[in-house]
């Protein structure tokens, strides 16, 4: 590998080079960060959930961090009102506020390593294949990497 230090006439680095090193210098503590944090956050992200009620509160919608329903609860109320659509669109939105707030908190569980950008889109993807993905490019530590 090729050094990129810059020298001056009179031997020293110039601002350039000791800019260039500063800038390597945090591109590798993000990283050691990174392969510290990150096996904890997934762990975290993973295990969120999220429960939303509809407005008038007879449903209640409980979603993975993925956005997959996990529980619906109806009040026994829902039954008082002989409304399909109603109840159909009442399900809908309330479970779309809780896929919304369990993205929500996968951002900001990532905040510390990921910009929100980057990982709304994962999250737009598939992100059991995204986390997935993250836990393989992670370095295993061993013992004596501690």
């Amino acid at each position: 590998m090729r050094s990129i230090g810059v020298m001056n006439m009179a031997g020293g680095q110039t601002p350039d080079a000791a800019g260039m090193r500063a800038y390597a210098e945090e591109l590798r503590a993000t990283f050691m960060r990174l392969q510290e944090e990150a096996p904890a956050l997934h762990e975290k992200a993973r295990a969120v959930q999220v429960t939303e009620k509809s407005r008038d509160g007879l449903v209640a919608a409980t979603v993975g961090a993925n956005g997959d329903l996990i529980r619906l609860d109806l009040d026994p109320r829902i039954y008082r009102r002989q409304d399909a659509r109603g109840l159909a669109d009442a399900i809908t939105r309330t479970i779309q506020a809780a896929v919304a707030k369990a993205q929500d908190r996968v951002v900001e569980i990532f905040a510390p390593l990921v910009p929100a950008e980057q990982m709304r889109a994962h999250i737009d993807g598939d992100l059991d294949a995204v986390l997935e993905q993250m836990s393989r490019q992670m370095p295993k530590r061993t013992p004596e990497s501690r």
